[in-house]
């Protein structure tokens, strides 16, 4: 399905500030917006069934091949929190035009790569150009589409976003099995440009910019903060192979933590001035909502990294079986999108809530029981569930979450929600490597074999995932259905 297929007639109604002479705009910078997401989505998970091919190819460590995806998260952590600013002082065409320009450079880096230095500063480039995309895609409709319709549009957004996480391991095992790794971005790059260039000529401008100042402090602080973390965090699997020699992780760590605690204050104390206007957590179901996403984020990560290195290292899978056995369940998760989107504006949140977080606490809970004797059929059904279980949760979460904010906190609400996503995922994927490396490593020294090790450390991650996810069980009960029209003005408490 096309992306303006998705975003039908139906889905954004011809009525006030949608009237009919914009209605065909909005559908096409949707649609434009979309196109882009699905280049980016791809390259994402393109490189899911990479890592364990990279290790062996490039000579690194896991924790060491884990930054591919970390810094890559880290960095759109350490963005994001600008783009809620960028998003209020630049138009939609100028801006959409920068992401696609700044994500095209970094693909072109990782494709002429010689080693994992550059390749992982290549990923940063290309986190840079995806950062500044997610807010916009997410403000532009909330902006577009009236409450109403957004559990329809959302769900019909996670068809054309699910396409690629379906076909992108797939098409990553089918190059590392048969091609040089570098072809996984060489294959990106000319649709990256393609969309920059369809951008150039269709894209329009819908927002309305305002002039606003930056706060360099915030910036730093933000900087700071999200990246001492996470650091801290992957530090830990460094440590753990360096044998104790090197800085402490909790020193990276500790900073971060200190200059979120004043990254925040200061928000609070700038007000309307704000790098992130952090009064979007005075909102009750807002903040439910953000800290669903999290733990759900931290599980999708974890597994999209822990899953592929037990398949490939315990059950001596290539990378293109592994992303034929992950095929099945990222199609399951986008055909239900447009299910659950039309169910959420009927329903709402907790009977679709519900079930999805206790369908993905049990899929962790039984792959810490995972082992070289588990047949593939259980492993491809477990997935299945667990995008199940994703998809009763993503569009609700990402419609409640939003549309509980007043207008004028959609843009720093979409950073937020971008901010924490990433944070959760870095942070996820830099605990779970932490644990199964340093679990494995311990069983290493003992004389274990290498596949009865990992097969530990990775039960021992997936441990800590499954228990992480309880507490999203707890917080189903509590997210609610936002009224069609909240109050316009800042946000109070709900």
């Amino acid at each position: 399905m096309s992306s303006e297929a998705a975003i039908d007639d139906g889905a954004i109604p011809a009525v006030g500030p949608h009237h009919a002479s914009n209605a065909a705009r909005n559908r096409l910078v949707i649609a434009l917006l979309l196109v882009s997401t699905f280049v980016f989505f791809l390259n994402e998970t393109i490189m899911s069934v990479a890592i364990q091919p990279l290790m062996t190819d490039l000579g690194v460590t896991a924790s060491a091949a884990q930054w591919l995806t970390t810094a890559f998260l880290l960095t759109m952590a350490v963005v994001i929190p600008i783009t809620g600013f960028l998003l209020q002082r630049i138009n939609t065409r100028p801006i959409y035009m920068l992401a696609m320009a700044i994500f095209s450079l970094g693909t072109l880096i990782c494709a002429v790569s010689p080693g994992l230095e550059l390749l992982v500063f290549g990923r940063v480039i290309q986190a840079t150009g995806t950062a500044i995309m997610m807010p916009l895609l997410m403000t532009t409709v909330m902006t577009l589409v009236p409450p109403e319709a957004r559990g329809k549009v959302m769900g019909n957004i996670s068809i054309v976003i699910s396409v690629a996480p379906a076909i992108g391991p797939t098409i990553g095992g089918f190059i590392l099995t048969n091609l040089d790794w570098r072809w996984m971005f060489i294959l990106v790059l000319p649709i990256s440009l393609g969309a920059l260039a369809l951008g150039a000529a269709l894209m329009k401008n819908v927002s309305e910019p305002r002039a606003i100042p930056l706060d360099f402090v915030s910036v730093v602080l933000s900087i700071l903060a999200f990246g001492g973390i996470v650091y801290g965090l992957s530090g830990f699997g460094e440590a753990a192979h360096a044998g104790g020699g090197g800085m402490s992780p909790f020193v990276p760590l500790g900073i971060g933590l200190v200059a979120m605690v004043v990254f925040v204050w200061r928000q609070f104390g700038l007000k309307d001035r704000a790098l992130l206007d952090l009064r979007a957590f005075t909102v009750r179901n807002y903040s439910l909502s953000v800290a669903m996403m999290g733990v759900a984020f931290m599980a999708l990560f974890g597994v999209i990294i822990l899953l592929p290195l037990f398949l490939q290292n315990v059950l001596a899978l290539n990378p293109l079986q592994v992303g034929m056995m992950l095929l099945p369940g990222s199609l399951v998760m986008g055909l239900l999108g447009p299910v659950i989107g039309r169910l959420y504006d009927r329903w709402g949140t907790t009977r679709l809530l519900v079930p999805g977080t206790v369908l993905l606490s049990a899929v962790l809970w039984s792959f810490t029981l995972l082992s070289g004797t588990t047949p593939v059929w259980l492993i491809v059904a477990s997935h299945m569930l667990m995008s199940t279980g994703l998809a009763l949760m993503f569009t609700p979460l990402f419609t409640a979450s939003l549309s509980s904010l007043p207008p004028p906190l959609y843009s720093h609400g979409s950073a937020i929600l971008g901010s924490v996503q990433q944070v959760a995922g870095a942070a996820g994927v830099a605990l779970f490597v932490a644990l199964m490396t340093i679990r494995g490593d311990a069983l290493i020294a003992g004389g274990a074999e290498r596949a009865v090790a990992v097969n530990a450390g990775v039960q021992l991650a997936f441990f800590c995932a499954a228990a992480i996810s309880l507490v999203a069980i707890v917080f189903a009960f509590f997210v609610k259905k936002p009224p069609a029209h909240p109050g316009m003005g800042h946000a109070g408490g709900h």
